[in-house]
């Protein structure tokens, strides 16, 4: 692990590079309040009418649906408030439920690899060992490891080839269309996701609803962030982009 434990300055001029260059990478394909929200059967969730590639009306083509076996978790504000290691009642009911549910595509029997937490503090660098330990001491009985940021790579979102590689070992995917990541950021977790060639889910909230006990004022990045993905869907029109090679490779 390499690097300072807290800069992230190269993540922070990409966010800007590609907002300027890019920006419907900025959006997420499905956001929700909190991680309390995220679908079970999560593909069909992920796909819009604008996803599809147009075709003729004489040769109408049934709706292609992403087949999700991994999650990529952030951790702060998403799981566990920032810089804590401390799960809402509510995250880890969420949480159980993913791992224990017989009809869960990330049940730990049926699929014991299928998540994974990818946090730029926790596993990315020693100063934070304590949390990787604290974390999956919590989540053991769930089978949920926090990812190590392998010598020589950066934080996210520059990870994604790393993080493809993890589920790639462990047989749980064939393609980084079969992942989707979920977290609170734009700028890392859904700007990851794009270059992973992974689908993005946004929790816009953070790990609290807005109006619930715990939640506190949004920095000013989350509130930029915020206002950038309301005007880039509303005021420009602006559509999440499919994983690259998703439309070719076929469900």
């Amino acid at each position: 692990m390499a690097g300072s434990p807290n800069s992230n300055l190269r993540g922070f001029n990409h966010a800007v590079h590609t907002l300027l260059k890019q920006p419907s990478q900025f959006l997420p394909h499905l956001t929700i309040p909190t991680f309390t929200y995220l679908p079970e059967d999560l593909g069909p969730h992920l796909i819009r009418k604008q996803h599809q590639p147009p075709t003729p009306p004489e040769k109408p083509i049934q709706q292609r649906i992403p087949t999700i076996r991994a999650l990529v978790l952030d951790k702060d504000n998403t799981l566990c408030p920032a810089k804590t290691t401390t799960f809402p009642p509510k995250i880890l009911t969420k949480l159980s439920q993913l791992r224990e549910s017989p009809t869960s595509p990330f049940n730990k029997t049926t699929n014991p690899h299928g998540i994974l937490i990818v946090s730029n503090r926790a596993g990315s660098h020693p100063t934070f060992d304590h949390e990787v330990h604290e974390l999956e001491s919590q989540l053991a009985h769930l089978s949920i490891p926090v990812f190590r940021l392998p010598a020589g790579a950066e934080k996210k979102p520059f990870c994604g080839d790393e993080v493809v590689q993890w589920f790639r070992e462990r047989e749980v995917i064939q393609s980084a269309n079969e992942i989707a990541v979920v977290g609170d950021r734009l700028g890392t977790d859904v700007l990851m996701a794009g270059m992973m060639g992974s689908w993005s889910v946004w929790c816009k909230e953070g790990v609290f609803e807005d109006g619930e006990e715990g939640k506190g004022e949004r920095n000013i990045l989350e509130k930029m962030e915020v206002w950038i993905e309301k005007y880039l869907r509303e005021r420009k029109g602006c559509v999440a982009p499919v994983p690259r090679g998703w439309e070719e490779r076929g469900i």
